[in-house]
């Protein structure tokens, strides 16, 4: 089954439409029109770099390769072209479609696909009607993902459209159509999951680039926006915009990141009539599972197997994965293997059990070090942003002659909670007594610096100093 199944089935009939800044087009009309027009059948059988920087164009792009390409990579904006030759390799590229004059095709690739800029889909050429692209389809496209590494060359992650619809793939549509909108790109497996989702039963708004988060709201709230997803740090950063005052969906789901209690608790309180959900997925196992009960870590129920056959694994002490949603393969030469020898997919995140359920306390690379002892960034975090005064915080090692390093860490405060050095002084105070209640004392931070902002990787994510 393509993509276009999805299209023409109850997302179409139910009125389902792409949404851009300034413009849309209904899904029912994607049957007549093709920012490729009568160029599509060059591109059958080939592997596809689409490197278009619009994300409404993307959006066009990849229902119709869809059936047609053997292999689709979706480079992601903030790509370096430096990584280029690397991803044409391992992928082994011969086809470099982009909207950007600027940005020329990368040495090794045999066809060079112009997309105009913000492309507004023509009329299909007479005689051309979808489904027909499918024709002589002879093994389904592989949707080929970029890891989100803030350093280094990027991995290359392989799906397949059932791989990557696996979590909803039975769901059937009730009620009124979803209007779905993401902070993620769609190019990322968070955002793609989103595009998935609204062409298999609803709408879905696009954000544009460089669009802020007071603008973007504001479209979603205009557009009837239900249902939204965003990694914690989108969302620390859409309440502290105060943006999000004014706009009331049904649906709030985060990702990508530890969901502490803090920020839980903050998006239930700004949307109190909506469903806060948090899911636990990676590009390479998909999705895991969803918590809808408003708590931090998930219930130690959902380890084992599920109605939908993903399988949860603790007994290493980091989550594992088993799942159809999970990704064949990494891609190139030399590349490591994604499944352990049992099949599952071991994402590094370690565990702690705590009266029947299971807390995240981070990522087995990002520990740091204090004379010998272990400290978990994210967990010291959770109390600190547990704090009625704190938006979001970064904790990071800080060099030290004697234990080699201490807990520092960097807080944004809830505008209007520290007003003047009085004030701050008392959160100061009133986060280190938290952390002194909670916390082993070697993880007690050593330092709390207070700061306006804190930096986002591309991907949503609070950038790490071991990242």
């Amino acid at each position: 089954m393509a993509l276009w199944d999805s299209v023409i089935g109850a997302a179409a009939k139910r009125g389902g439409a792409l949404i851009g800044a300034g413009r849309a087009v209904p899904l029912a009309a994607l049957a007549q029109v093709s920012c490729l027009a009568g160029r599509l059948e060059a591109l059958r059988g080939r592997c596809v770099l689409i490197a278009v920087r619009d994300a409404f164009t993307a959006a066009i792009l990849l229902l119709e390769l869809d059936g047609v390409a053997r292999r689709m990579v979706l480079c992601t904006p903030d790509l370096q072209r430096e990584h280029l030759p690397h991803v044409v390799r391992c992928a082994q590229a011969d086809v470099w479609l982009s909207d950007s004059p600027q940005n020329g095709p990368p040495a090794g690739v045999e066809l060079d696909f112009a997309v105009e800029a913000d492309a507004q889909p023509v009329p299909l050429p007479p005689g051309l009607q979808r489904p027909f692209h499918r024709a002589d389809c002879q093994a389904a496209t592989e949707w080929v993902l970029l890891t989100s590494g803030t350093t280094g060359a990027p991995k290359l992650v392989a799906h397949t459209l059932a791989s990557l619809t696996s979590a909803f793939a039975g769901e059937r549509a009730q009620g009124a159509a979803p209007v779905w909108s993401t902070f993620y790109d769609i190019r990322r497996y968070g955002g793609l999951q989103i595009y998935l989702r609204a062409l298999h039963a609803g709408s879905l708004l696009l954000a544009s680039a460089g669009e802020t988060i007071t603008d973007y709201l504001a479209r979603a709230s205009a557009a009837g926006v239900t249902h939204i997803s965003g990694t914690p740090s989108h969302w620390r950063k859409a309440l502290m915009s105060g943006a999000a005052e004014r706009f009331s969906p049904a649906y709030v789901r985060l990702s990508g990141e530890i969901a502490d209690q803090g920020i839980l608790d903050a998006l239930r309180a700004a949307f109190p009539r909506a469903v806060v959900a948090h899911a636990f997925a990676s590009t390479e196992a998909g999705v895991a599972f969803e918590v809808r009960d408003g708590r931090a870590g998930f219930p130690a129920t959902l380890v084992g197997t599920s109605e939908r056959g993903v399988e949860l694994d603790v007994s290493r002490g980091t989550l594992r994965v088993r799942s159809p949603g999970n990704a064949s393969a990494y891609l190139g030469d030399g590349a490591p293997p994604l499944e352990d020898s049992e099949g599952f997919v071991d994402l590094g995140d370690r565990l702690e059990l705590r009266e029947g359920r299971y807390y995240f306390a981070g990522r087995s690379g990002g520990i740091i070090n204090v004379g010998g002892l272990k400290v978990h960034p994210e967990e010291v975090e959770a109390v600190i942003n547990s704090h009625p005064g704190v938006r979001m915080s970064l904790v990071r090692p800080r060099r030290n002659p004697i234990t080699g390093a201490v807990v520092a860490a960097d807080v944004v405060l809830v505008e209007g909670a520290g007003a003047g050095s009085t004030a701050d002084e008392r959160i100061r105070k009133e986060i280190l007594d938290a952390c002194r209640t909670t916390l082993a004392a070697h993880k007690v931070p050593a330092l709390i610096r207070f700061v306006p902002s804190l930096e986002m990787s591309p991907s949503g994510k609070l950038v790490r100093p071991s990242a």
